[in-house]
């Protein structure tokens, strides 16, 4: 586990007062969806997101575990986390405050090609996901505070399109897809039928016909591959779906029935434990 130096402990206090999220989306960075939060008692399930999850830590603690490896970040710290990479975060201590950035593959791409003056040709990767880089970190939070305001255009953008070419230029590289086992092979099946069927109630024995596997070893493999078990990468497809629906202005009730689930308290305590925030608030953003 990774661990905080005391010299840069320096904003590690008690987080004090209620829990509180503000969730927005900026229109200067192609829709980028941004958060910023107080967790003290909640915790996110198991989830990853179509596009990447970059943040920082700006008090207290968080332990997360991010594709099977277990860290805690706190000040100084920050999250780089690549599409659809499964992870999860409870407080550490007292609880924590942050602020994260949801940019696309496309802004990221754009970002990339602005700053090397050329075509970019692969899918920009993070290498790492967790960090200690205080001086990055800095930035992020600054950038991320002018997003906030929503004034001073040219001084937003400035900052953040600065602090997330800079994340790249250090620590991005290019995906190289890596040839599939058998195994691999049965499970990818799985997870992309799953993909493609989340309204549906789909049973462990049609999704092991499906992989060509039997049910134990379907579940162990999938958990070994994805770091998650088949039922709850289903429930964050569901999510994931929803949100789409929202962010076009779809009713909370409609999108939970669309997106297969059994009804609306159900859908709100997973949306929550995987967004940090209710479906009315996304919607709202």
């Amino acid at each position: 586990m990774q661990t905080i130096s005391q010299e840069e402990a320096i904003d590690v206090m008690p987080i004090e007062g209620a829990e509180r999220t503000r969730f927005w989306r900026d229109s200067r960075f192609m829709g980028m969806e941004c958060l910023t939060a107080t967790f003290i008692t909640h915790e996110f399930a198991p989830h990853a997101h179509e596009t990447f999850s970059i943040g920082a830590i700006e008090a207290g603690s968080q332990i997360s575990k991010i594709k099977g490896e277990r860290s805690e970040a706190g000040p100084g710290y920050f999250y780089l986390i690549n599409p659809d990479e499964i992870h999860d975060g409870h407080p550490g201590g007292s609880g924590y405050r942050y602020r994260m950035v949801y940019p696309s593959a496309e802004l990221l791409v754009s970002i990339i090609e602005d700053v090397t003056g050329r075509a970019f040709k692969g899918t920009p990767s993070f290498s790492k996901r967790v960090l200690q880089a205080p001086d990055l970190a800095l930035s992020f939070h600054q950038a991320h505070r002018t997003l906030e305001v929503s004034g001073a255009t040219l001084e937003a953008e400035e900052k953040m399109f600065a602090v997330l070419a800079a994340m790249f230029e250090r620590h991005g590289s290019t995906i190289i897809t890596p040839i599939e086992t058998r195994e691999q092979s049965a499970v990818h099946r799985a997870r992309d039928f799953l993909a493609e069927n989340y309204a549906e109630d789909i049973g462990l024995e049609e999704l092991a016909k499906v992989a060509g596997l039997s049910r134990a070893h379907l579940i162990r493999a999938f958990r070994k591959e994805f770091h998650i078990t088949p039922h709850a990468f289903l429930t964050d497809k569901r999510v994931r779906a929803a949100k789409t629906l929202l962010r076009h202005g779809w009713s909370a009730v409609d999108a939970a029935y669309q997106c297969g689930f059994a009804d609306q308290a159900h859908f709100s305590r997973h949306f929550k434990a995987r967004t940090g925030v209710t479906p009315g608030a996304f919607r709202a953003g």
